[in-house]
Parts: C-alpha cells; structure tokens; sequence
C-alpha cells in the first residue's frame, strides 16, 4: 500500500512519501531497522527496550509468534515505523506495538500504520482493537496517583499532562480509555487500557 502526501488529505496524511508493507517480507537490515525504531521511539519510557538486545530479542518474538501480524511503513527502503497486533480473541486483537522513528513522528506515520491495521483487522472479521499504554513517566494525569479503590472514576479522568503520551493520539483516532491497571509497572505507574470499535 502506498501513501502519497498528493492524493491522500486524510487523517493518514503524510509529508513524504510512504510504503506499507507487510512485516512478515522485511530484509534483515529492515528488521534491524525495525528494532532500533522500537528502542529509539521509547527511550523515555523507563519500561521500553533500552536493555542490550531487548529490541531485536522482541522484534525475534514477534516475527515468530504465530498469532501476531504487523506491517511496516517504508521511505526509500528505510523503516520509519511499524504496528503489530496479537489476536487474542476471535474478534479482538491487541495492538503491540506502534512506533515511529523519532525524526518521523508527527508526520503522518503512525496514523497510516495505524490505518493500515485496522483496515486488515476489520477484512479479518475482528470487531475490537484494543491496546495498553503504560505511563511510567509523567505523560497522563494518573501517573504517581494512588488509583484504588475507585480506578474506574480515575480511568474516566485521565488526561494527557504536558510532558505528553499516546492517549492523545489514540484519542484523536476514536480509541476510548476503557480501564487502568494500576501500579503494574510501580507504584502510581499504570497501564492505561484503550479500545475502539471497527466497522
């Protein structure tokens, strides 16, 4: 799938010129692209893959877990970003990952990745895409606050702070705040759970 920034005026709209393709037909010099995508575009989370080999170790599990599916977004053969998602049910996948290059974010990329997998999923029959968004550093209004015992009422507040996080773009997209899993990655660091319906 090709996006050209001269026909397409879309919320998928990039800046350059953009191939998506699927994950499963990169080179080895694209997969190794594709985990340092994935380490550069989370070097400000504490819990991304900063830890020598953990990008190419999850770039490896992905390629070979069977109910896994990504593509990836080309400029010029170079990989700028990719999306992957885990069905894990019949008519519900899980989002794992979206990321972008650093020097390609806000560009267009992710919206067109993500695009491109919802677009797959819904052909596929699957009728919710869901996703957990950790905030482990300070990008939402839950971060360091104690959740318990209304998590619920603090899920339905959660706003994107200054320092910035995936929230707002899953948002912008129609994706929903559907939960929190409190303190998994610490306490006051939760995993915001986010969801849209296809179709």
């Amino acid at each position: 799938m090709t996006v050209n920034p001269a026909d397409d005026k879309s919320k998928t709209a990039v800046a350059f010129p953009l191939i998506i393709v699927d994950f499963g037909g990169l080179t080895e010099a694209q997969l190794l692209g594709a985990a340092k995508v994935l380490r550069d575009a989370l070097a400000h989370v504490p819990s991304g893959y900063q830890a020598e080999g953990a990008a190419e170790a999850e770039v490896a599990a992905r390629r070979g877990e069977t109910d896994w599916l990504g593509f990836a977004a080309l400029h010029d053969e170079r990989l700028v970003g990719w999306i992957g998602a885990i069905k894990v049910y019949a008519h519900g996948w899980e989002i794992h990952p979206l990321v972008v290059a650093p020097d390609r974010q806000r560009q267009g990329v992710g919206s067109a990745l993500l695009a491109a997998l919802e677009a797959h999923a819904h052909c596929e029959g699957a009728a919710t895409l869901f996703l957990g968004t950790d905030d482990d550093y300070g990008g939402t209004t839950l971060f360091d606050v104690d959740l318990w015992p209304d998590v619920l009422s603090h899920a339905r507040s959660a706003e994107v702070t200054e320092r910035g996080h995936a929230l707002a773009f899953y948002r912008c997209h129609g994706y929903a705040v559907v939960g929190v899993l409190p303190d998994v990655n610490g306490l006051g660091r939760h995993d915001v759970l986010m969801a849209k319906r296809l179709g």
